[in-house]
């Protein structure tokens, strides 16, 4: 018999999750918001949460989380970006003298937004240390922002989650077609450089797609995808590192990662 399956999800995130959480134990997951004796014998692990409760778990119950690399958003091409991204140190982003977009690559250690300048940057950001990597992009309106679920390079869920920067989620049926268009394309030429589970965000600004960036599933909100297919994409993102694919062993979370013993 296998091992029984747990789900861990981070406390401060439950209240909201609590139907993703209530998926899982119907099929069979035992959901847990901490792991207590005879619990999450190893091998046998997920997680959905925040990335510094996740980082901890990770090495202790041998997880493997899936992300974006984090140079990924500057080398798409322009013509699925839809915009120019550079990748900059934190400090260097102090010195920009116009508004700019900027956010950090994948971790949420301040607010993405768009900032004045450099030193309504600075003040956003006091504490974080100069070398702190940040992406940087001109400002788009996107008319609507959409949450793509991607598994093994298909979309497997999808939910609009915005409307002219305002939360607004919708149903996936509320996704335009040349939002998926883009991202079957995208994913059909440049799949590789993606997670096999991982979050694609789209957006649509004067009439054309664009990709806006890519997060773990592990720690993305899923407003009203299919929460089974959700759960799907989120248990292959951070699940035991012993089932972590050799296609995927490069995008496990940490550059340094030991690889699986066999029995």
């Amino acid at each position: 018999m296998g091992r029984e399956r747990v789900l861990v999800v981070a406390p401060r995130v439950l209240p909201t999750v609590g139907p993703l959480a209530r998926v899982a134990a119907w099929r069979g997951l035992e959901v847990v918001t901490h792991l207590t004796g005879g619990q999450g014998a190893a091998g046998s692990n997920h997680y959905y949460g925040g990335p510094k409760v996740g980082e901890r778990l990770a090495g202790e119950l041998g997880i493997g989380l899936l992300e974006p690399a984090t140079d990924w958003l500057p080398n798409v091409p322009f013509e699925f970006a839809g915009r120019a991204v550079a990748a900059m140190s934190l400090s260097e982003a102090w010195t920009l003298d116009t508004r700019a977009f900027v956010k950090p690559p994948s971790d949420k250690g301040f607010p993405a937004r768009v900032y004045r300048d450099g030193q309504d940057l600075r003040e956003a950001t006091e504490g974080l240390a100069g070398d702190t990597p940040v992406l940087v992009s001109e400002v788009v309106e996107f008319a609507s922002e959409h949450r793509l679920f991607v598994l093994d390079g298909v979309v497997h869920a999808a939910s609009r989650y915005a409307t002219w920067g305002r939360l607004d989620p919708g149903l996936g049926d509320a996704v335009p077609g040349d939002v998926l268009a883009l991202a079957a394309d995208y994913l059909g030429e440049h799949g590789g450089e993606l997670p096999g589970a991982v979050v694609l965000d789209v957006g649509v600004a004067d009439g054309r797609a664009a990709i806006v960036e890519a997060n773990m599933a592990w720690f993305s909100e899923y407003y009203m995808a299919d929460l089974d297919k959700v759960l799907d994409v989120v248990l292959r993102s951070a699940g035991p590192l012993g089932e972590v694919s050799p296609r995927d062993r490069r995008f496990v979370r940490g550059s340094s990662v030991e690889e699986p013993r066999t029995a």
